[in-house]
């Protein structure tokens, strides 16, 4: 869409908006008023530029009657490159997903019991990130290993403001290698394993359809640590979606009915993933990002425990405060994927 189509669409939204029968649909309205907001900026900025390029003929014209106008002219020269390069960021092209919240799945790789715990790193240091920023973030279901860590841990991140989660946290998805000294190492060893991470933005049940005929729901007796109820009842609940053989398996609540409610918020996220890759795969000259890949086995990101050092591989990034990151400082990593993302769409619509 281009300058003037966004021009024209944000004056019908102000229309719309200022009509009272729109408000009576909470839902019209905050969908409304959500385009609205993500405008703003757009058409605010285009406002600017327009009416510094205005005063500048202005103070041109009247620069040979007073030198103080000439002045004038000069600083505005000098703001307009500025609002221009703003401007050209704002109008590329968004992620539709950048405002929704996110389901991530996190599971040890190969490595045995080391690889669990550094799952269970990486779930303290999302939950930590998430704390930092004000988000709500939830455990919806876990497989603890013997040790602390996790086998399989599936968290909720949902935001509180304006900017969603998949936002910042699209980049995660792909194996994260760790370099340390096992707990188990008696010989003091350095070993590398990893863990998968795996990002979903999480579908509202308008972005996903899924008919009841298309399920299969199976219920079992959970299994693993829990204490005394957890494997008396059949609560556990496996859905296969029989279209597309995805299946989805939660057990963490002792309700068969929560943890069914569960199972679904998983489902309906991997469904529109899956959607989503079908998507970009029959578009694929437009996907030309090095950033993310749908190859989830792409290796992203190493933490190296004896050097105190994180590296992300595919934008280069390098830093020695390993231990502030596993805490849950994770803006500069994350800002540098983010920084990358955006240089590569400037290079594309230049």
């Amino acid at each position: 869409m281009n300058l003037d189509e966004l021009l024209k669409e944000y004056s019908e939204l102000e229309l719309q908006l200022a009509d009272p029968a729109v408000h009576a649909d909470q839902s019209r309205a905050r969908t409304l008023g959500k385009r609205y907001a993500q405008l703003t900026p757009i058409v605010a900025t285009y406002r600017e530029l327009e009416s510094a390029r205005d005063d500048l003929v202005a103070a041109k014209e009247l620069a040979g009657e007073d030198e103080g106008f000439a002045a004038e002219a000069k600083e505005i020269e000098e703001r307009l490159p500025k609002l221009e390069e703003r401007l050209k960021h704002l109008l590329i092209p968004r992620d539709p997903n950048d405002d929704k919240d996110i389901i991530m799945e996190i599971k040890a790789g190969e490595g045995g019991e080391e690889s669990a715990l550094f799952a269970g790193d990486l779930l303290r240091m999302y939950l930590r990130y998430a704390e930092r920023i004000g988000w709500k973030a939830e455990i919806i279901d876990s497989q603890p290993s013997d040790l602390g860590g996790y086998k399989d841990v599936t968290v909720a991140i949902k935001a509180k403001g304006d900017e969603g989660v998949w936002s910042r946290l699209k980049y995660e998805g792909g194996v994260h290698r760790v370099q340390r000294v096992p707990v188990t190492e008696s010989q003091g060893r350095i070993h590398t394993s990893a863990a998968g991470v795996l990002v979903y933005p999480e579908a509202e049940e308008v972005d996903v359809q899924i008919d009841p005929n298309d399920l299969r729901i199976d219920v079992y007796r959970s299994s693993g640590p829990g204490g005394q109820s957890v494997n008396t009842t059949d609560s556990a609940v496996r859905i296969t979606h029989l279209p597309t053989g995805v299946v989805v398996s939660c057990q963490n609540e002792k309700s068969q009915l929560q943890n069914k409610e569960s199972a679904l918020r998983i489902l309906r996220a991997r469904l529109l993933a899956v959607a989503q890759e079908e998507a970009d795969a029959a578009a694929q000259a437009e996907r030309k990002s090095q950033v993310r890949t749908v190859d989830r086995s792409e290796r992203i990101r190493t933490y190296n425990f004896p050097e105190n050092r994180i590296s992300d591989h595919r934008v280069g990034f390098k830093a020695y405060n390993l231990d502030q990151v596993l805490d849950g400082e994770l803006n500069a990593v994350t800002q540098s994927l983010i920084d990358a993302e955006m240089a590569e769409k400037l290079a594309q619509h230049s």
